[in-house]
């Protein structure tokens, strides 16, 4: 086979796009066992805000990121909803289980 007729590995040339910042979010490949961690953490809470404190924090975690998250988590114990501990162990499940994307 002639060499002129070899073709090219396109994905060698192409540059990457740095334009945007990469930040940290959610792992989805894990996401089963974060919701299972999530809801054995925040048992303790009534079951009116059980519901809420999850969503909002797999939502946000997934979707924003987790400095976002964790700005959220933060905030819930300041408002009182949360104790410290639980803050605690939210923050460190929320960076556990995340990722560069």
């Amino acid at each position: 086979m002639n060499n002129r007729f070899k073709r090219k590995n396109t994905n060698y040339y192409q540059k990457i796009d740095n334009s945007q910042p990469r930040s940290k979010k959610l792992d989805m490949r894990k996401t089963e066992e974060f919701q299972y961690l999530l809801s054995r953490a925040v048992e303790t809470l009534p079951d009116s805000l059980r519901g809420a404190i999850k969503g909002s924090v797999y939502a946000i975690a997934s979707r924003k990121g987790t400095k976002e998250a964790k700005d959220y988590i933060v905030q819930k114990r300041e408002e009182g909803i949360i104790d410290i501990n639980l803050e605690k162990k939210l923050i460190d499940l929320v960076f556990d289980y995340s990722k560069y994307s």
